[in-house]
């Protein structure tokens, strides 16, 4: 099966040999991929709406896997069992939406050794949700697909070794693309960059009390924008 780039990212980050569960799995395209490649023994493909489910039984069904991969209707996590994966992987969504997911299966955080994310939005709030719940960002990588940009987190339970996140600019923008000065984030941030420059000099024209304030709110997004690019020369 061919996967799109964002999706064979997804894939990568799951560690060899793992029963995988699969959240949100819509066409249920990774678990077959993992399991078809011999990277997951076992993959459970999880969504709340059937009509997914449906298309990811099909599927499953044309790839001969009925063995393999399992469809269950659930609403995030919580009809996976304990000791069911050893890796999750929660994709394709809001960040709001997958904080509230990884909560609602708070019981099954210390049975779940990996897990792979990749929120679409509030990468910042999913950081600092993972830095507060004591989980730990092993590996991070970030793509641009069709005009747009993902990021894709290789997460585990934190460990004494682990240090602290102190740095404002490592929730908004992920502390390991920073220390590698990943090129896909260089380009956003400089997109970004354009992007708050050309609003700002928009509101400088206006001089309404509430474009004042908007323009101060995009000044510190800029300021913020540059430091993490100071940080990546």
């Amino acid at each position: 099966m061919k996967l799109s780039k964002r999706l064979e990212t997804i894939a990568s980050f799951v560690p060899e040999g793992s029963r995988v569960a699969d959240i949100g799995t819509d066409h249920g395209y990774i678990p077959i991929h993992l399991v078809q490649e011999g990277k997951a023994k076992y993959a459970i493909a999880m969504d709340v709406r059937e009509g997914p489910l449906l298309r990811a039984r099909a599927h499953i069904q044309e790839a001969g896997l009925q063995t393999q991969v399992e469809v269950r209707l659930s609403d995030g996590l919580l009809k996976l069992g304990q000791n069911e994966a050893d890796c999750v992987v929660i994709a394709g969504m809001g960040g709001e939406l997958m904080i509230h997911i990884m909560e609602g299966g708070r019981n099954l955080w210390e049975g779940i050794p990996y897990w792979v994310l990749s929120p679409h939005s509030d990468l910042d709030k999913v950081r600092r949700f993972l830095e507060e719940q004591e989980f730990f960002i092993k590996q991070e990588t970030m793509i641009k697909e069709e005009g747009k940009y993902y990021s894709v987190m290789g997460v585990s339970r934190k460990t004494k070794a682990c240090q602290k996140e102190e740095r404002e600019i490592s929730y908004r923008y992920g502390k390991g693309l920073l220390e590698s000065k990943d090129p896909v984030l260089k380009e956003y941030l400089k997109k970004e960059e354009e992007q708050l420059e050309q609003i700002i000099k928009g509101l400088s024209m206006s001089g309404t009390e509430a474009a004042v304030r908007r323009m101060e709110e995009l000044k510190l997004e800029l300021a913020y924008n540059k430091e993490a690019q100071d940080a990546m020369r």
